[in-house]
């Protein structure tokens, strides 16, 4: 390894430099132990000065040691000395541990970015599911027993998945049967996914497995509210249906026998997002998943943090998919609610670009979301741009206003007619403003009318999710 070209790049999520070997050296090999491996360097100060360091004859074995009996499970480094500038500096490098979580005296850590983070009890029990292939909602279902599911909804899921030939199913199994072919009955009774899915009512045995839809209007002025329960295909009809009464929609004269529909947002998208939250929500925790509708945005907020195994940043790029509920998602795949797992980021910022609107943020906050916005005209897209400030300013004041002339360019701006007027024409040639007249008092611009990929900004490269 080129230590002097790593201490160049500092620390990161698989490289920490210490001074000497102590407690916090081994936490950080536990964290890097339960995350994707890594090595600390020990000899390199935290400002990425390389000190060195002396070690005599057991030094390196009494490390070994002293790093196997304070984990569990018992973590044994690779440990290489490195001579450079006349001094040594010690590389303790551990892989990802296959089975987790690796804890130290009882407690278990991860590594974000460059630091190591103490783990909560629901993280330490979804790492330990998620290394062991297992799946929380392929577990038992407490206090539930077969009398609780619905037989005739399994005969619905079992045509389904016949006709999209996703699922071998044959015509003499019985729904019983059904269940027990995909692992969702355990010790003779049904599991969380067969209640969730298929249960006669799911709410008396999970009550949080809901979504709570609310339409707010000037700030948190609540002018629609709406509970939704029963099994999770029911769910997502419903979620979809108080979207579509909540949102407007537009209808376009386009020469063809029947007029084009054009809503608030995609629904395809909004769908997407509606069933990834319903299928990869934390059903441990006791919150709902929730549909805020306000004025210019749109927000699906579902409990949980992203799936381990997977971050924020890596949504954006190529990457595996991250299941929490397995059986959930095996249904959802059968019946078509998804098509190919992982897939749905993308699919998402396609529909709202062909829209002519902003892709989607994804965030999480105390729970993941997603957040489609309808008012492409706001200030952190339009700096997205590369719009200088006057541009920006001028931009928000024709969406007050409805338009603005050079002269008022100049006056709002404070700026020169000629810088105004290279300005507006830089903003008509981005397809941000759109021209009226031609020359002379009567030209003024206004803010051009998205509707439709074509017609829409150019927006910055999206990532490449292929």
């Amino acid at each position: 390894m080129n230590l002097p070209d790593l201490i160049k790049t500092g620390e990161s999520p698989t490289v920490e430099f210490k001074e000497k070997f102590d407690e916090r050296c081994i936490e950080s090999l536990v964290a890097f132990a339960n995350t994707k491996g890594g090595v600390i360097f020990i000899g390199v100060s935290d400002k990425n000065n390389i000190k060195g360091i002396k070690v005599g004859k057991e030094t390196i074995n009494q490390w070994v040691n002293q790093i196997s009996i304070s984990t569990e499970p018992r973590l044994i480094p690779e440990i290489e000395k490195i001579q450079i500038d006349e001094k040594t500096v010690i590389a303790v490098q551990i892989k990802e541990y296959p089975i987790k979580p690796v804890s130290i005296k009882g407690r278990c850590f991860k590594r974000v970015d460059s630091s190591n983070r103490s783990m909560t009890p629901q993280e330490i029990a979804q790492m330990h599911l998620h290394s062991t292939g297992l799946s929380w909602d392929k577990y038992p279902a407490q206090n539930a027993s077969l009398e609780d599911i619905d037989f005739e909804t399994i005969r619905k899921y079992t045509q389904k998945a016949k006709e999209t030939g996703r699922k071998k199913i044959g015509d003499d199994e019985n729904p019983v049967q059904v269940l027990e072919k995909m692992n969702l009955i355990a010790s003779g009774q049904p599991t969380w996914a067969a209640v969730l899915l298929f249960g006669k009512e799911p709410q008396k045995i999970i009550s949080q497995a809901a979504i709570h839809c609310g339409r707010f209007k000037e700030g948190n002025i609540v002018i629609d509210d709406r509970m939704i329960t029963g099994t999770l295909f029911e769910q997502i009809d419903e979620g979809m249906d108080f979207i579509h009464k909540n949102i407007n929609v537009e209808f376009i004269m386009t020469g063809k026998p029947e007029r084009d529909q054009v809503w608030d947002y995609p629904l395809e998208a909004l769908r997407e997002a509606l069933i990834n939250a319903v299928c990869h929500r934390d059903y441990t925790l006791l919150s709902h998943i929730e549909i805020r509708i306000f004025e210019d945005k749109l927000v699906i907020w579902s409990p949980g943090h992203l799936p381990f195994g997977i971050t924020l940043d890596e949504l954006y790029k190529p990457h595996s998919s991250a299941l929490r509920n397995k059986g959930l998602a095996e249904v959802f795949y059968d019946t078509e609610l998804i098509e190919q797992w992982g897939s749905g980021i993308e699919k998402m910022q396609k529909y709202c670009l062909n829209a002519g609107l902003p892709g989607p943020i994804f965030e999480e906050d105390q729970g993941f979301q997603v957040v489609f916005r309808k008012d492409i005209y706001n200030e952190d897209y339009l700096r997205s741009l590369n719009l200088n400030e006057r541009q920006i300013k001028a931009a928000m004041y024709v969406k007050k206003n409805g338009n603005i002339t050079n002269k008022e360019y100049q006056e709002v701006c404070n700026t020169s007619e000629r810088t105004s007027s290279r300005d507006l024409a830089e903003l008509v040639s981005k397809g941000l403003f759109e021209q009226i007249g031609i020359t002379g008092k009567g030209t003024a611009y206004i803010l051009r009318r998205q509707r439709r990929h074509n017609d829409a900004i150019k927006t910055p490269k999206t990532p490449d999710l292929n």
